[in-house]
């Protein structure tokens, strides 16, 4: 049986805010767009690393994690897209969040050139205080 809900957001015509009700049935055509980008992503990352590490996700599958991964039945989906075992984190809302304190946490203990991130000293190079804080703290690009 179709579930409904009602979701709440901003008109992008009018501007105004505005409720809508969807139904379950309808969420595979909204969806389907970004899915495929989803799918197409994993493939590209798949074709993209080494022999070695692929035998390993042949082996254990896909692990998916953070709030996308909660939607329904896309472990199925990349399952029979990919034909490689997917599932989804116990929690997965809560992964992406603990990786990532987990990541800063020991920022200073990984070596340069795991992520590329400048490191600035600031007892080094003391600038005046209208600098903005962005200056000051250290720039990443993952």
């Amino acid at each position: 049986e179709p579930r409904v809900i009602e979701v709440k957001g901003r008109c992008l015509v009018q501007g105004l805010p505005k409720v809508v009700r969807i139904s379950s049935l309808e969420m595979p055509d909204a969806l389907e767009e970004p899915i495929t980008a989803i799918l197409e992503a994993v493939c590209t990352v798949i074709e993209r690393t080494p022999p070695e590490l692929v035998g390993d996700i042949l082996h254990n599958g896909i692990c998916f994690v953070g709030g996308g991964s909660m939607i329904f039945g896309l472990d199925k989906l990349t399952e029979k897209v990919l034909g490689i075992k997917a599932y989804i984190a116990k929690n997965p809302d809560e992964c992406v969040i603990l990786g990532a304190a987990k990541r800063f946490e020991n920022y200073n203990k990984v070596s340069d050139g795991v992520l590329k991130f400048e490191k600035k000293d600031k007892t080094k190079n003391q600038k005046s205080s209208k600098n903005t804080a962005a200056e000051n703290s250290g720039t990443g690009v993952v």
